[in-house]
């Protein structure tokens, strides 16, 4: 069964039927026949996003008794202290329940091709990125967790699934992941 991997731009669903909003679908990007997303990225998310039509894999990639990793770059407001970097990583309270446990550490910006459209800027707030790891999938959990410790998400990135990274893939473009490439993907 083909799996691959895309580099889903902003403004983009993860699904391939419109939900009535401006936003483009998958079925715009080209992609082989019969593969479905595993899990979704908001269509104000980019990066990383796994498609395939085998059950197993999407079973083991989602359910969450395997907490399967997902890493993403996040440019939030503000600087985060050490205080909300401990916060992010030991669970936060959100949509009424803890996260789990996460890791969490500023990173220096990753090298991305600007956003389109742009995040807003503003002069009088500085922005950082972070990188949070999560094994767990809730709806909006990252954008959640960075306001619950007051530094609100300007861009979400995924930039890795387990140890299968997003690499050099050009945004919109995917490619047809190889038995390495899969084993990256469930480690």
């Amino acid at each position: 069964m083909t799996t691959i991997a895309l580099h889903k731009p902003y403004g983009v669903l993860s699904q391939y039927t419109s939900d009535g909003s401006p936003n483009r679908t998958l079925a715009e990007l080209g992609l082989p026949p019969a593969v479905w997303p595993v899990g979704r990225l908001d269509a104000d998310s980019e990066g990383l996003l796994i498609l395939t039509a085998d059950k197993r894999l999407i079973d083991r990639l989602m359910s969450p008794r395997h907490a399967h990793r997902k890493t993403y770059w996040v440019q939030v407001e503000r600087i985060p202290d050490d205080a909300a970097l401990r916060a992010l990583a030991d669970g936060v309270e959100i949509s009424g329940g803890r996260t789990r446990p996460a890791q969490a550490r500023r990173i220096d910006p990753p090298a991305l091709p600007p956003r389109d459209p742009p995040i807003r800027y503003r002069k009088s707030v500085p922005d950082c990125w972070i990188e949070l790891t999560i094994t767990e999938g809730r709806n909006r959990q990252v954008r959640k967790m960075t306001a619950a410790v007051g530094h609100p998400t300007l861009r979400l990135v995924r930039a890795a699934i387990g140890d299968y990274r997003l690499g050099e893939l050009a945004r919109g473009a995917h490619r047809v992941l190889d038995a390495a490439d899969l084993a990256r993907l469930l480690a």
